[in-house]
């Protein structure tokens, strides 16, 4: 995608971070580590890695505060979230009930990001949010934890 003016390489390349809203941080963070994503805690956020990708999650202090740069009337669970899976769907499965997060829906055909059909399972993390994990059938069957 090229930008209007200056450099022809300028635009918009892709998401850096979301930031959501959190209400039940203990449980949020040892949902996500269970995940096997890397999890920093932050005194007004909790940061979940996955790859260049982040989300910010905002603590209840923070957010019921006077945070002006939050949608305003974002409060949990308000996330709907595709994240990509790298792996099988068999793994997936495995690492979901390790968790202890409960499949809501799936696997399903559905067409990603990247404009193809994958295979989607839609689960909710502590607060709600909800997560989808799309398996494309180009990508590598070795799982590698985003680390």
């Amino acid at each position: 995608m090229s930008g209007d003016a200056g450099d022809p390489t300028d635009g918009v390349l892709g998401f850096d971070h979301l930031a959501l809203p959190m209400q039940n941080t203990t449980a949020m963070v040892d949902f996500y580590r269970s995940l096997g994503l890397s999890v920093e805690e932050h005194a007004a956020v909790v940061r979940v890695f996955m790859g260049d990708q982040m989300i910010n999650f905002h603590l209840p202090d923070f957010w019921l505060g006077d945070f002006p740069l939050r949608a305003p009337a974002a409060r949990p669970p308000c996330g709907d979230l595709c994240l990509v899976w790298q792996g099988t769907e068999e793994s997936l499965a495995s690492l979901l009930d390790r968790a202890g997060a409960v499949v809501i829906e799936g696997p399903v055909a559905r067409e990603g990001g990247r404009r193809t059909v994958g295979s989607s399972v839609y689960v909710r993390d502590p607060d709600g949010n909800l997560l989808e994990f799309m398996t494309y059938p180009d990508q590598p069957k070795e799982h590698a934890h985003a680390r």
